[in-house]
């Protein structure tokens, strides 16, 4: 009921055409192979080198450490600031030490000695001066 045909693969046309079969075959591995492996080095890349990679990652996360060592440094000052602040509303001897050093100030009879400090030398340039 169903029709068969018998081919002959001797003959010259059949042979051609199971030849360029086999080639279409063989190429299209070789073609999937060479997309996917495009496919696979462009990931990289983007994995690496793209705006979320791993090159802004590292940075980002140095960026991260710095900044929290920064923040310990400054919540340290402001806790010194805080006790200064603390000092001067409550102890009279913080009080006296801090006028005598920033203002300058002595009890009678006492004489202050300003030290002046060092003058700031210009590094030296090879520019000839006008």
């Amino acid at each position: 009921m169903g029709i068969r045909l018998r081919i002959n693969r001797e003959s010259p046309a059949v042979a051609r055409t199971l030849a360029a079969v086999r080639r279409l075959y063989a190429l299209r591995r070789k073609l999937g192979t060479g997309v996917i492996g495009l496919l696979t080095v462009w990931m990289f890349i983007h994995v690496m080198f793209g705006p979320n990679g791993m090159v802004v990652y590292q940075k980002k996360r140095a960026e991260y450490r710095k900044l929290q060592q920064e923040i310990q440094v400054l919540q340290k000052e402001n806790q010194r600031y805080n006790e200064q602040v603390k000092a001067l509303k409550s102890d009279p001897n913080a009080i006296e030490k801090t006028a005598r050093e920033e203002l300058r100030y002595a009890r009678p009879g006492e004489v202050v000695y300003v030290v002046p400090q060092p003058a700031h030398e210009h590094p030296a340039t090879k520019t000839a001066e006008k």
